[in-house]
């Protein structure tokens, strides 16, 4: 039976590409000279650290404007809450999300159950998988998922016929 799965994940490289360009830029541009300005990432967590919460501000824009240009969805970031370490400089955690929730997994199974679609949907790990008879009820599957979750940055892969 044909199938495919609905992930949620950010593309880790593109990811890592866009901290490297923006601690470039953050490095060159001249309102942060002299400052600590900075974004470091471990695994799937980035952190910011500023001077000051206007400038975290600043640092977290030029971030998002670097994922943008990688093609890299801002709806992966979650933003932790800013954290003072020590005189007036700041830090802030951003997860990168990576699979999707158990609560989000069943808003998608529920979203095609209650489509009508001839297709099924089950809960396989951190991925939905979605079998359907025909290639064409798969297809209007993710056209429907596109439009009916778009709070999730959702990608199909694993297509098989």
């Amino acid at each position: 039976m044909p199938s495919f799965d609905v992930v949620c994940e950010a593309d880790m490289v593109e990811v890592k590409n866009a901290v490297e360009q923006a601690n470039k830029e953050i490095g060159a541009r001249f309102d942060f000279k002299g400052s600590s300005a900075k974004v470091e990432q471990k695994e799937h967590e980035l952190t910011a650290y500023a001077d000051a919460e206007f400038q975290l501000d600043q640092v977290r824009d030029v971030l998002i404007n670097k994922l943008g240009k990688r093609k890299v969805d801002v709806r992966f970031l979650e933003d932790g809450k800013i954290e003072k370490i020590g005189g007036d400089k700041v830090k802030q955690v951003i997860k990168v999300k990576n699979g999707i929730e158990t609560d989000d997994a069943k808003k998608i199974v529920r979203v095609i159950k209650d489509s009508k679609m001839k297709v099924q949907a089950s809960i396989q790990g951190d991925a939905v998988r979605v079998t359907g008879a025909k290639r064409d009820d798969l297809q209007s599957a993710m056209a429907m998922l596109r439009k009916d979750v778009a709070d999730l940055p959702l990608e199909f892969n694993n297509f098989r016929d």
